[in-house]
């Protein structure tokens, strides 16, 4: 915690860039706080807020280390920290800004902080799984900020790309994302419960669910408190939306199209639930598990499989 004393130094004392990040990797490791929304170190950690309340890029002049702050731009610093340490809110959310495919995201508390190792199959165009001058339409399902929608209609020129949420809340911030990155025709914001409410077909549905199971929900680090549940949960072993997926995906893919599918922990529960099947999991080189693809054919053969599972899971 950084008590009233601690915060009261700071602000009197500090007078540098450098002097604000040396006092707040201290504060964010003596205080233990998660890594996991960006980075994972404490160190750009702090220069992410330091950036932010200095209006500053992150490849400004080193020089600008040992310049003089303002004391506001000091206190604005050290209420930030305060906040990302007591309350354990994500650095994202303090910043209302992330980072996804090398694009920038708005971000807050009605969306989950962009984070998906899907990022590495988008930035290699799917390839070679897919051919990407043939992609015509996308569906990104849960959509949350847009960022896997809009980083797929700068990857796949060719594509139209269809964002869906369930949450209203989610598809405002959808929205000015795509507004941001002048996609608005494009990409589509649609409002819809799963695959409910959508028309014809895609080459490729990508999809990072809820996925979250009881037991990592009930375990998860306090920054996690700040996102939204409904973006987390789903059921005891968190397949309840992916399981209606599996059945309802094949209605909704071209003849070749593919579905991908971020279950991160709950890969182990889609193994043991389907070991019959040949989910094909993905290996990322910056680290990420649990993203699976299945193209139409397999979804057509092992319908059955999936749809007892569905009504016995």
């Amino acid at each position: 915690m950084i008590e009233p004393r601690e915060q009261e130094q700071a602000q009197a004392t500090l007078r540098t860039p450098r002097d604000c990040l040396r006092w707040g990797e201290s504060a964010l490791r003596r205080s233990d706080v998660f890594l996991g929304h960006g980075t994972d170190d404490h160190g750009d950690e702090c220069l992410a807020l330091l950036l932010h309340i200095l209006a500053l890029p992150a490849d400004s002049d080193p020089r600008l280390l040992d310049a003089r702050l303002l004391p506001d731009e000091v206190s604005a610093f050290v209420a930030l920290m305060k906040r990302r340490v007591n309350e354990r809110v994500p650095v994202p959310y303090l910043t209302g800004e992330a980072w996804f495919c090398g694009l920038p995201f708005r971000v807050d508390e009605r969306v989950l902080i962009p984070r998906s190792p899907i990022a590495e199959l988008i930035e290699a165009r799917f390839q070679p799984w897919l051919d990407p001058d043939r992609v015509g339409r996308v569906l990104d399902l849960c959509t949350g900020s847009g960022c896997i929608a809009i980083a797929c209609a700068h990857a796949l020129e060719h594509a139209e790309v269809d964002a869906s949420d369930i949450s209203e809340d989610a598809l405002a911030v959808c929205r000015a994302n795509i507004e941001r990155h002048g996609l608005e025709d494009r990409v589509f914001p649609v409002q819809a419960d799963g695959l409910d409410g959508l028309s014809g077909r895609y080459d490729l549905i990508v999809s990072n669910p809820p996925y979250v199971d009881a037991d990592d929900l009930a375990a998860m680090p306090a920054e996690y408190r700040h996102e939204p549940e409904l973006a987390l949960a789903s059921g005891a072993d968190g397949l309840d939306f992916t399981r209606r997926l599996l059945i309802e995906a094949p209605e909704r893919l071209g003849e070749d199209g593919v579905l991908i599918v971020e279950v991160g922990n709950s890969d182990r529960h889609v193994m043991a639930a389907w070991p019959e099947v040949p989910f094909m999991w993905f290996e990322f080189e910056r680290g990420g598990h649990g993203v699976f693809m299945l193209d139409r054919r397999q979804l057509i053969d092992y319908h059955d499989c999936f749809k007892r599972a569905h009504f016995t899971g």
